[in-house]
């Protein structure tokens, strides 16, 4: 490692980012879905199924861990099992065909996310408290993708005008 690397994780920096690295990924895999969804007009409903599996996994060895006795570290375990079953059973209810008769599939990914990230919320709040963060962080994105969504247009005219004004200075 190098000595400008070394002073950074000294520092804090690099082991920071490590640390928070899987809930950026978690992020990251959410967005992917909400995304791909409504790039390719098809819900992928083994996905959000994963990604909630995978979140409630983490919570349950997270909360596991932070338990002081057997019947403290049963009750996480227990809970978490009740919370994720009952969020992956949600899910599945908008995935049935009479609700995805009225749903929209893009707005099937929003809706899956926000379900995503209610859950994560929630188990963080028995959990951790950057569960409950990345939860909160989740939630925050549902609302900005719909409303990229809606301005895509508006925003690709603001980035061709910028994009002519540079190059018009450019020039000169």
């Amino acid at each position: 490692m190098s000595e400008n690397a070394q002073q950074l994780d000294e520092a804090g920096g690099y082991s920071l980012l490590r640390a928070k690295l899987p809930y950026i990924v978690v992020l990251a895999l959410a967005l992917f879905g909400v995304a791909y969804t409504s790039i390719s007009h098809q819900t992928i409903n083994g996905y959000w199924e994963f990604l909630a599996i995978a979140i409630g996994i983490a919570c349950g060895f997270i909360g596991f861990a932070a338990a002081s006795d057997r019947q403290s570290k049963i009750n996480v375990i227990r809970t978490q099992i009740l919370h994720w079953v009952a969020f992956l059973a949600a899910m599945n209810i908008l995935l049935l065909p009479p609700v995805q008769q009225l749903l929209p599939t893009p707005a099937t990914g929003l809706a899956m996310m926000l379900l995503l990230a209610l859950g994560t919320f929630v188990a963080g709040i028995y959990v951790s408290t950057d569960i409950a963060l990345l939860g909160l962080a989740m939630a925050f994105f549902v609302p900005a993708i719909a409303w990229l969504k809606v301005s895509a247009l508006l925003l690709a005219l603001v980035g061709l005008a910028i994009i002519g004004i540079g190059v018009a200075r450019w020039r000169r």
